[in-house]
C-alpha cells in the first residue's frame, strides 16, 4: 500500500492485490465497460465471485453480452462518503467470456451456483465470466475535512 498526500485534505492509497479482491467479494454489484456500437459502454451488473479472483455476471442476450464476449474489458467496483470525502474503487482488466456447454461441467456447475442474483426483472439465463488480467484498487483517506460549504460557513 503506497500513500499520496492530495492537497492536505486527503491522502489517497494505492491498494495491494489481496485488498482488491476483499473489497470486490464484498459488493455485489459493479459496472462493466465494454465496447460496443462504436462507444465505450458501461453497464451496471450484478457479480459474484468465483474462486476468489474471477467475476462471474449473470445477464441475458443482448448489446452486453454480444459485446462482451471473448474481448478485454473493464470492470469496476467502488463505494463513496460523500460527508467525509472518502471512498475506494477497484478496477479489474480482464478478459470476458460467455458461459456454454463447451465449457467443463464442474466450471458450469460452480459458475451456476455461484449465488448470483439479478435485481433487474426479466430472463437472465446466460452467464459470463472476467478473467482477471490485472487489478488495481485506491482508497481516499481524509486527512481533515475543510470548513463547511454554506451559509453558516459566512456567518
Amino acid at each position: 500500500m503506497s500513500a499520496t498526500p492530495d492537497s492536505g485534505f486527503a491522502t489517497l492509497l494505492e491498494l495491494e492485490g489481496e485488498e482488491c479482491y476483499r473489497l470486490l467479494a464484498g459488493r455485489e454489484i459493479g459496472r462493466l465497460g465494454v465496447f460496443a456500437e462504436h462507444y465505450p459502454l458501461i453497464f451496471p451488473v450484478n457479480y459474484a465471485l468465483d474462486r476468489g479472483d474471477v467475476i462471474v455476471v449473470r445477464t441475458h442476450a443482448g448489446t452486453m453480452l454480444a459485446a462482451a464476449s471473448h474481448a478485454n474489458v473493464t470492470f469496476e467496483v467502488g463505494d463513496m462518503d460523500r460527508r467525509r470525502r472518502s471512498g475506494w474503487s477497484v478496477l479489474v482488466r480482464g478478459l470476458a467470456e460467455e458461459l456454454t456447454s463447451a465449457h467443463r461441467a464442474e466450471l458450469i456447475e460452480r459458475t451456476t451456483h455461484s449465488g448470483v442474483r439479478p435485481w433487474a426483472p426479466g430472463e437472465h439465463e446466460r452467464w459470463m465470466r472476467i478473467i482477471p488480467h490485472g487489478i488495481s484498487s485506491r482508497r481516499i483517506v481524509p486527512n481533515d475535512l475543510p470548513p463547511p460549504f454554506g451559509p453558516s460557513a459566512y456567518l
